[in-house]
């Protein structure tokens, strides 16, 4: 259950920067957690004979989470979070934490990169992270693995 939280939180704070302006925040949100709930529930779901269930859950929770992140960050959130994972997984050492915050909202967060993956043939180097984000006193977190893609930029792939 945690796991799935943190991803979705991820993936709704990456996804927002280059989000859609006729969206919302909290449709966006809902959108992208629907889509990483369902891929996390095939994923855990795999060898099951309930797997679509998994499946349909995963959408479900995801969803619901999404919408709530998605509903409670503004822009500037989403720009400075991006920052801070781009930054992170690009120049801190494992164990080293990149934060952020907006004074205006009071949110903020950090991005941690926790091991780093030698590089396959025809990928830049993947480095496994773990990113917090703390929205009005909760804490939210989140981990996975993302790869260096040939503009740069970091892309999350787990």
């Amino acid at each position: 259950m945690k796991s799935l939280r943190l991803t979705i939180l991820l993936c709704a704070l990456s996804a927002f920067v280059a989000g859609c302006a006729s969206v919302s925040k909290e449709q966006s949100g809902q959108t992208i957690g629907s889509v990483v709930g369902a891929i996390v529930g095939y994923n855990l779901g795999k060898g099951h004979k309930d797997q679509g269930w998994a499946v349909g859950l995963g959408a479900l929770y995801g969803a619901a989470i999404g919408a709530s992140i998605g509903k409670q960050l503004d822009e500037q959130d989403k720009a400075l979070a991006n920052q801070a994972f781009q930054e992170s997984l690009e120049n801190n050492k494992t164990g080293s934490a990149y934060s952020w915050s907006n004074p205006d909202t009071g949110h903020s967060g950090k991005t941690t990169p926790t091991r780093t993956i030698a590089a396959t043939e025809g990928s830049g180097p993947c480095r496994e992270f773990t990113t917090t984000v703390l929205i009005g006193g909760e804490e939210q977190q989140a981990y996975g693995t993302a790869c260096r893609q040939n503009d740069g930029s970091w892309k999350i792939v787990d």
